[in-house]
Parts: C-alpha cells; structure tokens; sequence
C-alpha cells in the first residue's frame, strides 16, 4: 500500500485541524445477534441487516464530505465465537465485497482493509486485494474495513517493522518514526468514534490513534441505526470541546 503523500500529524504533537462534521469517523458495530434475538432469529440475520446498514452509513459520510471512514468489522478476539458463526461472518464478508466494490468505485470511494489476513482463506485475500486494486486511484471517502484486526497487535506489528527498518535509531525512537507502520498510517487520528449496542468500551479498536479522539455510545443496535440515530451522533460531536490539551479560555481567544 502507497503511503499517501501528505504527513499526517499527531494529536499528541500538533493541535489538529477540527471543524463541525468529522474528518474522520471509526465505528464500532455491534448489536447484530442482540437485533436478532430479539425478533427470534438466527443471529446471522443480524449480520445480514448490519451490511445494509453499512451501506447507508457510507452513503451518508460521502454526502457529508467525511474524509475517513473507518469501520471495525471482525476483530481479532472474534474468532472465539462459535465456528458456525465465524464462518457465515468470512462468507458474508465475501459476499459484501463481490457485491459492493463495483458501487464504492463507482461513487469514488477508495476501499482499504486493516488487519491481518493470515488467517484469512486464499480466496478471501484475493477478493481483498482485487477489491483495493480497483479502488485505488479513488480521490472520495477512504472506507476502511478493519478485520482480524486489534489495536495492539497493530502497534506490536508496527514497532517490529519499525526497529527492523531503523535498527540504528534503538533506544531513540518517536512517534514519527512509528506512525509510518501503523495500519492507519495514511489517515488522520478519529475526530469522532460511535459504539452502537450499547456497550461501553474500545475493545482493543485503534488503541494508538484513538488518543483524543470524541467518543460516542448508544443503546441502538446496529441494524437500527438509520440516518436520525447517525445525525444524533454528529449532533453530539458538534457540542463538543475539542481542546487538545489547552484551556476553554484559549479556544476563546483563538475564535
């Protein structure tokens, strides 16, 4: 994957650029199997609404010029849920693609996945990699899709490529030499991240970028949220602070 040309900073080292409808928005979808308890069905229809529910959402970021849209998929610790499960989830996960790619590349969306794909089927990788291809030269939404993905495996996996590829900085490292390998290198860090289903927690979902990113919970499980529950979480992020590390006081004076 081709680094994009502009470095991206650090909310950490720089004060980012932030303005009323999120650069960047990383989603946690979850309340599938709940929606489909609840209505006395498999939990794989869960899924299967979730993906329309996928696409809306994506629809409605390109309407709104967000530049990222980054999407939690399967994470690393998915893989203890019942095999039956995992493997309608790998299934359906091809079926998106095949079904999908065509319509992100023909509205300009750039589709790129994060994780690791080892354990994923030879079939699958190929789909992954044609999918990107495809979408590649798009200058729209950037969708990622992370799967088998876990934020420390991410910054473990970079600071291996790291210390392989700089050996002669060892004990001298920094935050720019690092970001280069991150899975997310060629994006800014999260202005806002929404968890449906209630839940309250990261779960192990962009450990290093999420550092002074909005966070955002809800009731609503995933395959109920349309655009109104979408726009509550804009709304939410639109009556925030965002300080970065400074005082109410200085937002002031810099207005």
């Amino acid at each position: 994957m081709k680094f994009f040309s502009k470095p991206l900073s650090s909310s950490t080292q720089t004060i980012p650029e932030s303005g009323e409808i999120p650069n960047h928005i990383a989603v946690i979808m979850d309340g599938n199997g709940r929606w489909a308890r609840k209505r006395f069905l498999p939990r794989v229809a869960g899924h299967k609404r979730g993906v329309d529910v996928v696409r809306d959402v994506v629809k409605q970021c390109a309407m709104m010029n967000v530049k990222f849209l980054t999407l939690f998929a399967f994470s690393s610790e998915n893989w203890r849920r019942p095999d039956e499960e995992v493997s309608f989830l790998m299934g359906l996960f091809m079926d998106a693609l095949k079904r999908e790619v065509v319509k992100l590349h023909d509205n300009n969306i750039r589709l790129i996945l994060i994780g690791d794909r080892s354990r994923f089927s030879t079939e699958l990788i190929a789909q992954i990699e044609a999918s990107e291809l495809l979408t590649a030269n798009n200058t729209g939404l950037v969708l990622t899709v992370a799967a088998n993905y876990g934020g420390r495996w991410d910054v473990l996996q970079a600071t291996n490529r790291m210390v392989s590829a700089l050996p002669q900085k060892a004990g001298q490292f920094d935050e720019e030499d690092l970001s280069p390998y991150l899975s997310m290198h060629y994006a800014t860090e999260p202005d806002l991240f929404i968890r449906t289903g209630g839940e309250k927690r990261i779960s192990n979902f962009l450990l290093w970028q999420l550092a002074y990113t909005e966070l955002y919970f809800t009731d609503t499980l995933w395959p109920d949220f349309d655009s109104k529950a979408f726009s509550a979480a804009i709304q939410s992020y639109q009556k925030r602070e965002r300080r970065f590390g400074r005082t109410s006081e200085q937002l002031t004076v810099g207005a």
